[in-house]
């Protein structure tokens, strides 16, 4: 016996495409998931340790690497916007997860040091 039948509404529009997605995550092969995972540690661990290393490099310390960084992420998403129309391949999902953990990994850090 199965319950009331659901609205369309936005909300179970955004639950079946998060599902979607999920399904599709948990289906594809294991070299994808792992090489997709392993773009995102590899970003974060990377922007750790450019960002400590800028601090004692550049002239305006911290801040100046970090918005070289920031400018070449956003570099990355204009060509990746101007080179894929529909679906991204492997190579730039692994560079988005680059991007996403090495943001996370700038994000943390600013918040630890309180600025």
């Amino acid at each position: 016996m199965s319950g009331p039948a659901r609205q369309r509404t936005r909300l179970q529009r955004l639950e079946r495409r998060l599902g979607g997605s999920l399904l599709t995550q948990l289906r594809a092969s294991w070299r994808a998931g792992s090489l997709t995972l392993l773009g995102l540690l590899l970003g974060f661990y990377l922007a750790q340790n450019i960002s400590s290393l800028l601090l004692i490099q550049l002239r305006g310390g911290r801040p100046a690497g970090v918005l070289l960084i920031v400018l070449l992420f956003e570099l990355l998403v204009r060509l990746r916007s101007r080179f894929v129309s529909d679906t991204p391949g492997l190579g730039w999902v692994v560079v988005d997860n680059l991007r996403i953990g090495a943001t996370y990994a700038l994000v943390l850090e600013a918040f630890k040091l309180g600025t």
